[in-house]
C-alpha cells in the first residue's frame, strides 16, 4: 500500500511541476527524470530508515544483507540526485539501469519464495507486474537522461553521437 501511495504522490508532484511550468518539467524526459529521481530518493530513504523491512526479501546467497540494504539505499539516493544534475545525468541513468538489473534477483526471490513482509503487498497481482516492469525501469533510467532515444526519434543511443562522456542532451 505504501508503494502505491508513494507512486500516486510522485505522479501528483510531477503533474504539479508541469502545470506550474517549473524548470526541468517542460519536457517528457524532464518529467520522467523528476519522477524517477523522486521514486529512487524515496525508496533510498526507506532503505536507510526501515532497512529491517527489506531484509526478508534478500536472497540467502547475498553476503552481509544488512550492509547491502543500506548500500542500495545510498545508491538509490545518489542516483536520484544525479539524474537532476545535468553534468551527472548520463552516468546516473546508466548506474540506475545497472542497479535495476542487480536488484532483480531480490525481486525474483521475494516473488517465488512467497515471502510475506508486513507493509509489502502479497500475491501474484503485485509480483507479476513488478517483475514485468523491471525492464521498463531499466529503459526509463536510460531514456530519461538521454542515454538512449529508443524507440523514439533517432534509433541510435544518444552517446553514439556525442560520446559516452558528452554533455547531457538539452532540455526539450
Amino acid at each position: 500500500m505504501i508503494v502505491f501511495i508513494l507512486l500516486v504522490m510522485i505522479g501528483g508532484l510531477v503533474a504539479l511541476g508541469s502545470l506550474l511550468r517549473l524548470p526541468g518539467f517542460n519536457s517528457v524526459r524532464g518529467r520522467m527524470r523528476w519522477g524517477m529521481a523522486m521514486l529512487y530518493i524515496g525508496f533510498g530513504v526507506a532503505h536507510l530508515t526501515v532497512s529491517h523491512r527489506f531484509l526478508p526479501i534478500m536472497p540467502p546467497q547475498v553476503p552481509m544483507p544488512e550492509q547491502v540494504v543500506l548500500f542500495t539505499g545510498v545508491c538509490e539516493i545518489l542516483g536520484g540526485i544525479g539524474l537532476l544534475q545535468p553534468a551527472l545525468r548520463r552516468w546516473a541513468g546508466i548506474a540506475l539501469a545497472i542497479y535495476a538489473v542487480c536488484v532483480f534477483p531480490a525481486n525474483l526471490y521475494h516473488a517465488f519464495a512467497h515471502i510475506d513482509v508486513p507493509g509489502f503487498p502479497v500475491g501474484w497481482w503485485y509480483h507479476v507486474p513488478r517483475l514485468l516492469l523491471q525492464p521498463v525501469f531499466v529503459w526509463w533510467a536510460l531514456f530519461s537522461p538521454g542515454v538512449i532515444n529508443w524507440p523514439f526519434d533517432d534509433p541510435r543511443p544518444e552517446f553514439a553521437r556525442k560520446g559516452l562522456l558528452g554533455a547531457a542532451p538539452p532540455e526539450e
